[in-house]
């Protein structure tokens, strides 16, 4: 269908060269886009971009410091010089770490927080400026379903996945004026390079099924259509959402 078609967009997808940032930067590529990856390793960035360029899109690739604002910034000029516009941002960098709360360290809790939450809204900021400008921008935060629950042994992952929640929500009302949408992904358990070690453990994969109405995890895969109708037009109307991939996790 036309209302979902993103040819002659052009997507920047953080942490896009591997996991379900690589699946998020096919997936928008197939729907049309052109794609901008970020992320620190040349070798996935190469092969990722391969793959899209597989398909017939382009893509570009840069290894950005997403903790420090002044490579943001200067990620977003290059992204402008290349394609002269942003019309989708894809939040999907992130970190966890799988401790009880007494034992978390300050700067442990600095690592998921600071690139959780303070590099994604730098991300959202920046993004956000050029998508003012241009009158029109899709911004799409990649939070979890652990943001409108909590669990155990991820604090600080829980934490910053609710900011994410009501950071998409105060940006969807603050630019909506600018034609900029603000919305959010709250994915349940999807195995990933980020949790693949937690989830060998087979008491800890049985708990999380277990709590799964679908009684199993989620695939990478099953975020594409959310992704698709938010960042295309389909979604002309939809602004300040979490649209949650979980499998029945919060029907309970």
């Amino acid at each position: 269908m036309k209302m979902f078609d993103l040819n002659n967009k052009v997507a920047i997808v953080t942490g896009g060269n591997r996991g379900l940032g690589k699946t998020i930067a096919l997936s928008l590529a197939e729907a049309g886009a052109d794609i901008v990856l970020i992320g620190r390793s040349e070798k996935l960035n190469q092969e990722a971009a391969r793959e899209i360029e597989a398909l017939g899109k382009k893509a570009i690739y840069f290894s950005v410091d997403l903790l420090n604002i002044s490579s943001i910034n200067e990620m977003v000029e290059k992204v402008l010089d290349t394609f002269g516009k942003i019309d989708i941002l894809v939040n999907n960098a992130g970190t966890s770490l799988t401790k009880l709360a007494f034992d978390i360290t300050e700067e442990e809790w600095d690592q998921v927080i600071d690139l959780n939450l303070k590099s994604l809204f730098f991300c959202c900021q920046a993004v956000g400026r050029k998508m003012a400008q241009q009158n029109y921008g899709k911004i799409i935060n990649v939070s979890s379903v652990v943001g409108a629950v909590g669990d155990v042994g991820i604090t600080p992952y829980t934490a910053s996945k609710a900011a994410v929640i009501n950071l998409t929500r105060s940006l969807a009302l603050e630019w909506a004026r600018y034609g900029i949408h603000v919305n959010a992904i709250g994915p349940a358990y999807i195995k990933t390079d980020m949790n693949a070690e937690q989830l060998e453990n087979p008491k800890v994969l049985d708990k999380i099924v277990g709590k799964t109405p679908m009684r199993r995890l989620g695939q990478p895969s099953e975020l594409c259509g959310a992704l698709i109708l938010l960042a295309s037009e389909a979604s002309s109307f939809i602004t300040g959402e979490t649209i949650y991939v979980d499998g029945g996790w919060l029907a309970q």
